[in-house]
């Protein structure tokens, strides 16, 4: 690193108390001796409605991990979803971020703009509007495809306004500088619209909690359940990209064959309910709707799942993407069970820490679970070795931030020679 201090503003419409990679970056590119603050909204995902302790009126600045100096911009909570809510969410952190972050870039000087960008993308804009207030390069790491994902989730259907949505993306992508994807997949559908010079590949990474004193957070009746039956345990977003029809039709299967398995969902999301009533729907005993828990529970709740599971829908766009709980399971070191096309299913396989089937194949996740079940413990021990040391080589924090900083410097190196 350089004797000064890289300041980097880090961009993002979700940050903690939201349970976002990009808190973990942020804690270690601090711990690295990087100067960081962050630029963000009023947090209120995944739930729709401003966290305790917070308004959605009035920019307020607060601290994370001690020296980390948050901006907080009014934000129009996202509420129980649906394209209006979701839109004036979106649209509302755009123009109270340029109007808000614009004038720390004045101020601060900052050697490098991160955009962490799950969804929106529009959420680069503050960025680029801090930019012009004080010129630095621009990185934006692309963790989600569009206008592809909002065809595949069925959030615009008008190819004319996919068109549109086409078109803004090709002029936000040309106005970053760089432009980091977490999938190799990634690379050829963004290429669509951007120079392949400003592509490069960063993973997510994952940082585990340490679960020394976190026993105890989970309900005695979860953890009884757990240590009593062969639980195959999803733990995420409940939402319509990630296929829980299958998940349905794989419970309902393995109830007819009188299987021992058991299927926990652990989470919450807008198919929640569908979920729910699903389970009553079939009478599926089999299917166990957990709730959502703390991150600080993970430890625990991976420790005492006999398996694990990712699960997504059948859509090219999703086949490009490695769920962010792939990062999570492998480095808890449990063998896993993907219901998954592309990166992510490869990523298992390549791992050698578990077994995969086809997205929206419910036979074949029905067939996956009572093959794991069927399997010598000691050979499951085996893929959660295996799943832990993939992770250890390609996705650990402390690595993956270092190569983050690493990029930046080179950037700014870069711009340096060429003024």
């Amino acid at each position: 690193m350089t004797q000064v201090p890289l300041k980097i503003a880090v961009v993002s419409q979700y940050f903690f108390p939201e349970n976002f990679i990009i808190n973990d970056i942020v804690q270690e590119l601090s711990a690295m001796g990087v100067h960081v603050e962050v630029f963000t909204g009023k947090p209120n995902y995944p739930e729709g409605e401003v966290f305790p302790g917070y308004t959605a009126h009035g920019a307020v600045e607060d601290r994370f991990a001690e020296n980390v100096i948050v901006h907080r911009a009014p934000l129009r909570p996202r509420k129980k979803g649906g394209a209006r809510n979701l839109i004036l969410n979106y649209f509302s952190f755009v123009a109270n971020g340029v109007r808000h972050f614009t004038r720390h870039a004045r101020r601060g000087k900052f050697d490098v703009y991160f955009v962490f960008a799950p969804s929106p993308i529009i959420s680069v804009i503050p960025a680029l509007a801090m930019k012009r207030a004080h010129p630095a390069p621009v990185f934006l790491w692309v963790q989600d495809l569009w206008p592809e994902s909002l065809a595949a989730t069925g959030f615009v259907r008008n190819k004319y306004l996919l068109s549109i949505v086409g078109l803004l993306v090709r002029g936000l992508y040309w106005a970053v500088d760089v432009l980091l994807v977490q999938s190799r997949a990634f690379i050829d559908p963004v290429k669509r619209y951007a120079r392949a010079d400003k592509i490069s590949y960063y993973p997510n990474s994952y940082l585990q909690q340490d679960d020394s004193g976190e026993i105890g957070r989970l309900p005695e009746t979860l953890t009884t359940l757990l240590r009593d039956h062969f639980c195959v345990v999803f733990a995420g977003n409940l939402g319509s990209a990630q296929g829980l029809a299958t998940v349905v039709g794989a419970a309902r299967l393995l109830q007819a064959e009188h299987s021992q398995a058991r299927i926990v969902m652990v989470g919450t999301g807008s198919k929640a309910e569908w979920l729910a009533e699903e389970k009553r729907k079939w009478g599926l005993d089999n299917l166990i709707i957990a709730g959502a828990y703390p991150r600080s529970a993970m430890a625990e709740l991976f420790e005492l799942s006999a398996v694990l599971l990712v699960t997504l829908k059948r859509d090219e766009i999703f086949s490009f993407t490695i769920p962010s709980k792939v990062q999570a399971y492998l480095a808890a070191g449990r063998p896993i069970i993907g219901s998954l096309d592309g990166e992510g299913a490869r990523v298992i396989s390549e791992a050698g820490a578990g077994i995969t089937c086809p997205a929206d194949d419910a036979t074949g996740l029905a067939a996956c679970i009572q093959s794991m079940l069927a399997m010598p413990q000691a050979q499951r021990e085996q893929m959660g070795a295996r799943a832990r040391d993939y992770f250890l080589k390609h996705f650990e924090l402390k690595a993956q931030c270092k190569a983050l900083v690493r990029m930046f410097e080179q950037r700014i190196e870069q711009d340096k020679a060429t003024q």
